[in-house]
């Protein structure tokens, strides 16, 4: 790809000429509208247009379309796949994240020609590297700053996931610092509510967290949610430096881009991303997002660690596009600036997945947050944390999950609970 221009790759379904389609997509997101006009000279198009590099058709004669529109579908009607890139002279926009995704993700949606179109990939140039920080901690701050190395970090949520005031959270911090925690985190519905105030909860969360650290040399991170308006966050962020914290966490769907990229810039801990609200992007197999192509906006953006959900999760997604998500987070983006982030794994999990995401991801460079599995085992938090932790050494030694059970009654007892 030249150094001068960005790329794009999408699953394109139409019932129209599959050529055709592309060129109108390719028109309506560069110089081109719905007819043409005087301005719209071959040299302009040859300087600014979007161009089709590259159309292959998967499936021909499909009947039926997958999305609706506002001319009614014949009962007879066939659809064309296809896998579309397109590309842009990065001379149109520069190197800005918000107008990147009004190009690759705007109005192209919509186009009657379309019956489903999902983005899967970006390809962007250096020059996106150059304009943005990327994460400032990632992988080995993240380690850094949490004292694990080797492992995953073993983390969970405070459950319930609202309802708590500032010292019953703060007393349940305390419960998991003892048991041996490496992470926990606000759930993404508590943030700043009467019911329990941000300022309120960092200083009691912290005051457990510290006296804890001061005690054994062990800091468990907290990723508190500042999740609110630029001001909200800047106040809420200092908060968090003023009583000794270490991460943060926003939800970035509700934050949004431009608020990413803001509160990266002034952001000096770890920010924990949470992707509440995917389904709406990417449930639908021919509409919207891949995780691919979506979490390298907010990688350049700044994010340290990314949602990706887990294997047997309570949602809809399958395991191997969960694996293929975590993979993503840990890929470099450029040679110059890898940008690679802790792909987050969480819904449902327990030490009945430890061995099935590390025979799959074949890395321990993630954070494994479970709530029931930790806060629910029978035997108590602590035997929650042993139980996942000692999971873990065993899918890195390569002993199978039910043998390491029979020497670790921590273990035991989640397997029969997981089961």
């Amino acid at each position: 790809m030249p150094s001068d221009r960005f790329e794009a790759d999408y699953l394109l379904e139409t019932p129209i000429d599959v050529g055709r389609a592309a060129d109108i997509i390719a028109g309506e997101q560069s110089s081109g509208t719905f007819v043409a006009v005087p301005g719209e000279t071959p040299e302009l198009k040859e300087r600014s247009a979007a161009r089709v590099v590259a159309l292959e058709v998967i499936e021909e004669g499909v009947p039926g379309r997958s999305l609706p529109t506002n001319r009614g579908a014949r009962p007879d009607e066939r659809v064309t796949r296809a896998r579309l890139t397109l590309s842009w002279p990065l001379s149109t926009t520069g190197p800005s994240l918000p107008n990147l995704a009004a190009t690759v993700a705007g109005n192209l949606f919509e186009l009657k020609c379309v019956s489903g179109l999902k983005l899967l990939d970006l390809r962007l140039p250096g020059a996106f590297a150059a304009a943005y920080p990327g994460p400032r901690f990632g992988i080995e701050g993240t380690r850094r700053m949490s004292g694990v190395h080797g492992r995953p970090l073993i983390g969970t949520i405070i459950k319930p996931s609202v309802g708590l005031g500032p010292e019953a959270t703060a007393a349940l911090v305390h419960e998991l610092c003892e048991a041996g925690i490496d992470f926990i985190k606000d759930d993404e519905l508590q943030s700043d509510g009467p019911d329990c105030p941000f300022d309120a909860r960092v200083a009691a969360v912290m005051r457990v967290i510290e006296t804890y650290a001061d005690r054994t040399g062990r800091k468990p991170m907290f990723a508190f949610n500042l999740t609110g308006d630029l001001d909200q966050m800047r106040r809420r962020h200092d908060t968090l430096l003023a009583h000794g914290a270490t991460c943060l966490m926003a939800s970035l769907n509700s934050v949004g881009l431009v608020g990413m990229i803001e509160l990266a810039r002034f952001a000096e801990l770890p920010i924990h991303a949470h992707r509440n609200g995917w389904g709406y992007l990417a449930r639908h197999p021919l509409l919207g997002w891949s995780y691919v192509a979506w979490q390298k906006l907010w990688r350049l953006a700044g994010a340290d660690h990314m949602h990706v959900n887990g294997l047997d999760n309570k949602f809809s997604e399958t395991d191997e596009s969960v694996i293929a998500s975590a993979r993503t987070c840990l890929t470099p983006m450029f040679p110059e600036k890898p940008c690679t982030v802790m792909p987050v794994f969480s819904s449902g999990q327990t030490a009945r997945q430890v061995h099935g995401t590390y025979d799959a991801l074949q890395s321990t460079d993630l954070i494994m947050t479970a709530g029931g599995g930790i806060l629910a085992h029978p035997d108590g938090p602590a035997a929650g944390v042993r139980s996942l932790r000692e999971a873990w050494e065993a899918a890195i030694a390569g002993i199978p999950l039910d043998a390491h059970a029979r020497t670790c009654p921590e273990l035991a007892r989640a397997l029969e609970v997981a089961a």
